[in-house]
């Protein structure tokens, strides 16, 4: 397997990315000054708020608390891994990744996902010649003609299948097996993809038979995953890919990549149960449409979704198992509204799916379905209403004991505010008598900020941070990192990675640490904004270290003190105890 990275390259890249271009082709920057402002992408907000310094090649939330450099901001705002983010930065400067063939080591392999770039890409392109195989199967399999008069049957096209890339997994134990393995090292590869599979005496055949095969595309369109449909009464009847190393259905939606190229501006995505679903609104010219795998809708998928469009509806039959559905849904949104986005809930006649629904009514008669949604405020309360009796006291209790701890997740100010007064106005109380706790992230931020107080050392460290040549404006002491003077270590550790590369930048030097347990302190002190004219940044600078190395020497100075009175002093205790001394009476 490859190994990590090289810090180096990392280096460069950061330094190649001008982080008000990166941020600007995703979220429009205006120019406030000697700085670039929005409205914040992590949270919502009336007035912007979010900060990029084309100084400190930083991005700021004064809202939220959300910061940091090129890196950070895609990994967040693309739900990137760090190696992904990395992999993006290079695309946009037309660089290949190099990796170290190490095996070892410390640093991003502790941090960061053990699976190489090239194992990585050498897993989407077996899944996508896994996907053409399946294809071709669809076409030339002795099952052919009788797979194809079922999809004909289900109204899908040639069209549509292709754009999907449907295919058929044959029925046989090893089609998949013989086609793809070509070597040992293939086959345990497509076992560990789950395109194959081993029993308990080591047998290997194929993870799916006698099935219609649906591609599951992440976001960027590699094949991660398979469903796969029975065509006859067999068991079960749709059969997905166990998690892999490339596949995790949590944070994977069917379709929202084929939405994505069908739809420039995806103004609203509609979320249904299954992969059929799917492809049938697709057939009747509904684009727009996504399913999750197998699993209910999760935290990461609406996050996924109210980042992408302005409307989601979700798209329920109307049995027990599809209202659950439909709450876990809500319950898993919460968390993640936002100002501007609109969240509805429709539920399918019994006995009825997207699927049949649409196939008997067409698309204008479903899209006028979809315009009767319920919007989230009603459908919240009705779900508490029918289940408690609100006109007693015993019910009001339930339902505010129920309600609240869910209000309380939201971050939008307009939803949070609207659920409250509803809330109220069902319990027969006064919003402020609601005790409602404000656990958005702007006041999660102002507590944060209110704890954050800058000391003496986060002052020095700030500084550097921010202004790196100011580490050679003071001596380079290695024994302070042992100092019993929290933020030392880190202060030393900082000043040697400029002193070994005196044109370090500040984006640079901070992505150096992100593996730290310290990254998170180091990044606020990035984003602090100190305020000192620079012509005084080195005098401010130097007088803060020499406060600060004072104050050890004093507490050193005192702590020899005490063991030369119990006459404990070591021979080398001694000697540095008379050069304290001595360097006490120069100051």
């Amino acid at each position: 397997m490859a190994g990590r990275i090289p810090k180096g390259f990392i280096d460069d890249v950061v330094a190649r990315t001008d982080i008000v271009d990166l941020i600007d082709s995703k979220v429009p920057l205006k120019k406030a000054g000697k700085n670039y402002q929005a409205c914040c992408p992590f949270h919502n907000e009336k007035s912007p708020s979010f900060s990029v310094s084309p100084e400190k090649q930083f991005y700021h939330c004064f809202g939220c608390g959300a910061h940091g450099n090129a890196i950070s901001f895609l990994m967040e705002y693309e739900q990137l891994e760090f190696v992904e983010a990395i992999e993006e930065l290079a695309r946009l400067h037309s660089l290949d990744v190099p990796r170290e063939n190490t095996g070892g080591g410390k640093g991003p392999q502790k941090a960061y996902p053990s699976v190489s770039r090239e194992q990585k890409q050498s897993d989407y392109e077996m899944l996508e010649l896994a996907s053409k195989f399946f294809q071709h199967n669809l076409k030339h399999d002795h099952n052919s003609e009788k797979v194809i008069d079922y999809i004909k049957g289900r109204g899908l096209s040639g069209e549509v299948c292709q754009r999907y890339n449907i295919g058929y997994a044959a029925d046989s134990w090893d089609a998949a097996l013989k086609a793809i393995a070509k070597t040992p090292e293939q086959k345990q590869q497509l076992v560990d993809l789950k395109v194959l599979t081993q029993n308990d005496s080591g047998r290997t055949y194929d993870f799916f038979r006698h099935r219609v095969m649906f591609p599951i595309r992440d976001k960027r369109g590699r094949v991660v995953g398979f469903g796969g449909r029975v065509i006859d009464d067999a068991t079960p009847k749709y059969l997905n890919s166990p998690e892999t190393r490339v596949f995790h259905k949590g944070s994977e939606l069917y379709g929202f990549y084929q939405a994505k190229q069908a739809n420039t501006n995806l103004e609203r995505v509609l979320i249904v149960e299954g992969y059929m679903d799917v492809v049938s609104l697709a057939q009747q010219g509904i684009s727009y449409a996504v399913a999750a795998l197998g699993t209910a809708t999760t935290p990461e998928h609406m996050q996924l979704l109210f980042r992408s469009t302005k409307q989601v509806i979700c798209c329920y039959d109307g049995d027990r198992a599809g209202r659950d559905a439909a709450w876990r849904a809500l319950e898993n949104a919460m968390a993640h509204l936002k100002d501007g986005v609109d969240l509805r809930f429709i539920f399918l006649p019994d006995g009825e799916d997207p699927d049949t629904m649409v196939q008997k009514e067409g698309k204008d008669a479903f899209e006028q379905r979809l315009q009767k949604a319920t919007p989230l405020l009603d459908y919240f309360f009705s779900h508490f209403v029918e289940q408690l009796d609100v006109t007693t006291d015993a019910g009001k209790s339930a339902l505010l004991a129920q309600a609240k701890p869910l209000i309380e997740k939201v971050p939008s100010d307009y939803y949070k505010e609207a659920l409250s007064s509803k809330l109220a106005r069902l319990v027969n109380r006064d919003v402020e008598k609601l005790n409602l706790e404000n656990r958005s992230p702007v006041a999660e931020v102002k507590r944060q900020q209110t704890e954050f107080q800058i000391t003496p050392m986060r002052r020095a460290i700030g500084l550097m941070l921010q202004t790196p040549a100011l580490a050679k404006e003071i001596p380079f002491i290695p024994a302070l990192a042992k100092a019993d003077l929290p933020g030392f270590a880190t202060f030393i550790a900082i000043q040697k990675e400029i002193l070994d590369a005196p044109d370090i930048s500040s984006p640079v030097l901070l992505e150096r640490f992100r593996e730290a347990r310290e990254y998170p302190f180091l990044t606020r002190l990035m984003g602090w904004d100190h305020q000192i004219l620079e012509d005084n940044l080195v005098k401010e600078f130097t007088e803060t270290f020499k406060s600060l190395q004072d104050s050890y020497l004093e507490k050193r100075l005192e702590a020899l003190l005490i063991k030369d009175k119990t006459g404990s002093l070591d021979k080398e205790e001694r000697t540095e105890f008379v050069a304290l001394m001595a360097a006490l009476r120069s100051h």
